[in-house]
């Protein structure tokens, strides 16, 4: 008698147990942010201001609401920039990511850098647009914000120190001088970029494939090079101005490339011919 008591009770305790797994939280909607800011229409941003505030912008908590009532989950948020007509899907759309905060401040520096990103000209108004996408901790359950529309005017600024006398060479075994730093005749020629503006650097080159390469602004100085930052291949990345690893990679086959170097946007790209 004993021995059936306990099979009814874990039975019904198995039971129990597999209605409470049948239960779910299910999302029951929520309300996009509004997004709101201090500065708008027209503005020129001035670098001798640069440490002064430019813009703030607060936002409305989305309320994620579920069966069970409204979410503990930490929200997350993204602050989209984009150029008017873009429709926040251009490349060089700028997200900066926020978490948990109702809003955010700029100062003019700050706003600027994003800008020098958007690999925008200085001196040139330039519409843009601003939005604000909220999703839960775990990253689902996106809503979007109105969009902020605001003109600014942004002023010269790089992402990557300038190379000092304007010029600059590639060498390493990626290209036929190999490591040899003065270059050798003639590859100090044939290895040298050309300036096409201040802040950008064209190369077309012959490189035999595989190996790496570093870029000189001083010829027989290693101490004045550029390097790619971690995470860029030998196709596109960023880089910066540090004597230190890792060196770009060379493009896997032989042939003739175009290498852009832009430092604006500090970042680098290669081209096959």
């Amino acid at each position: 008698m004993r021995n059936r008591l306990l099979v009814v009770l874990s039975f019904l305790l198995v039971l129990v147990a597999c209605k409470k797994d049948e239960y779910k939280d299910y999302f029951e909607g929520g309300t996009a942010p509004t997004l709101k800011a201090t500065t708008t229409g027209s503005t020129t941003l001035v670098q001798a201001n640069a440490s002064q505030p430019f813009l703030n912008l607060t936002w409305t908590n989305p309320n994620y609401r579920f069966t069970t009532g409204i979410s503990s989950q930490d929200v997350n948020y993204v602050l989209q920039i984009d150029t008017v007509g873009a429709n926040f899907t251009s490349p060089s759309k700028q997200e900066v990511a926020i978490a948990k905060e109702l809003g955010t401040a700029f100062t003019v520096k700050d706003f600027n850098t994003i800008l020098t990103k958007m690999n925008l000209m200085e001196n040139m108004p330039h519409k843009l647009e601003m939005r604000v996408k909220s999703t839960l901790g775990n990253g689902t359950v996106p809503l979007l914000s109105n969009v902020v529309s605001l003109t600014v005017t942004p002023y010269l600024d790089v992402a990557v120190p300038l190379p000092t006398n304007g010029n600059l060479w590639i060498v390493g075994d990626a290209t036929k001088n190999g490591w040899d730093n003065p270059l050798k005749v003639p590859y100090d020629v044939t290895q040298k970029f050309t300036k096409v503006s201040n802040t950008l650097y064209e190369l077309v080159v012959d490189m035999p494939g595989g190996g790496n390469y570093k870029i000189l602004q001083d010829n027989g100085n290693w101490a004045t090079q550029y390097h790619m930052l971690t995470g860029g291949t030998w196709e596109a990345g960023e880089f910066e101005k540090k004597d230190s690893d890792p060196g770009f990679p060379g493009p896997p086959s032989a042939g003739t490339y175009k290498i852009t170097v832009n430092f604006k946007t500090g970042k680098y790209s290669v081209v096959k011919q």
